[in-house]
């Protein structure tokens, strides 16, 4: 058996796998605000799931995640910044207990019964919802970097930016343009209300493409060929045989057709061999690549 556990802002979502990735059991329960109380309810997860105690837990978090040093910096999860998170979940849930981020998680479960089963060596896996994820696996194994830092595009600037993709904005993490200032949520309304002075949510701009709209369709196309643009580096990089993107997002109308027939313009490559997909699991590929944290 497998167990995995999205620890997230507002809940704690957890199941149990056979290891062929059947679903044996799922928990869900609100995150408590506190250091203890959340190590506590993450004992009870698991003692629900797996009261056997047959099984090592995999924990998916959002934020940076060192899991060399057992550490995290989650801004939605503040009260777990400078503690031994690894060591003190061990002890406190009695199995031993691994660690990563929400978006590398995301790419091992996608990498391994997802969109991208099969489909090649490496994997690039995006986020596209609130902020702007992405992770990367190679074998069947997440690459995590030296610091946990790998598969952060997010916080490199958009490739040759042009006057349609709107002015540079803050973000985040201090500095100015960031992709995920404009490939987000938000960034897309701020996209259209630059295109066409309308303030509208991505659901809104979406429905109105579907329908026919041109000034809708003319945001969607501008947010994909951004969205080309920035994957180009990576596709250069990385060259992987598939791109799996999920987040709220991801359901973009012809989002991937419409990215993939971009990119090739902006890579070294005319052609690209790397294929584009949506996630099968969606917001369930946090825990379910946690669970896959633990080998056979």
């Amino acid at each position: 058996m497998r167990v995995g556990i999205d620890l997230g802002g507002t809940k704690i979502a957890a199941v149990a796998l056979d290891r062929d990735g059947t679903e044996l059991a799922r928990h869900r329960r609100p995150t408590p605000r506190g250091y203890d109380d959340t190590l506590d309810a993450l004992a009870e997860t698991v003692n629900a799931l797996d009261p056997a105690g047959t099984s090592g837990i995999g924990i998916s978090l959002p934020g940076l995640v060192d899991a060399t040093a057992g550490r995290v910096r989650a801004v939605n999860l503040p009260w777990l910044e400078g503690h031994g998170f690894v060591a003190d979940a061990t002890r406190r849930i009695g199995r031993p207990v691994r660690i990563a981020n929400d978006a590398n998680c995301f790419t091992l479960s996608e990498a391994t019964d997802g969109a991208a089963a099969g489909s090649g060596a490496v994997v690039f896996g995006v986020i596209l919802g609130t902020g702007v994820g992405g992770g990367i696996v190679v074998d069947g194994r997440i690459l995590p970097g030296a610091t946990g830092l790998a598969g952060e595009w997010g916080h490199a600037p958009l490739p040759w930016r042009e006057e349609a993709d709107g002015p540079p904005v803050p973000c985040g993490c201090g500095r100015m343009g960031c992709l995920e200032t404009m490939l987000c949520g938000a960034g897309l309304s701020r996209l259209h209300r630059h295109l066409s002075g309308e303030r509208l949510d991505p659901p809104e701009i979406a429905a109105r493409a579907q329908a026919g709209d041109a000034a809708a369709a003319a945001t969607l196309a501008r947010h994909a060929d951004a969205l080309a643009r920035a994957l180009a580096p990576v596709l250069n990089l990385l060259d992987p045989d598939m791109v799996v993107v999920g987040g709220g997002l991801s359901a973009l109308p012809g989002l991937c057709e419409a990215v993939t027939r971009r990119w090739g313009a902006w890579t070294l490559a005319a052609d690209p061999r790397t294929r584009m997909a949506v996630a099968c699991h969606g917001a369930e590929s946090g825990m379910r690549g946690a669970a896959r944290l633990w080998p056979d």
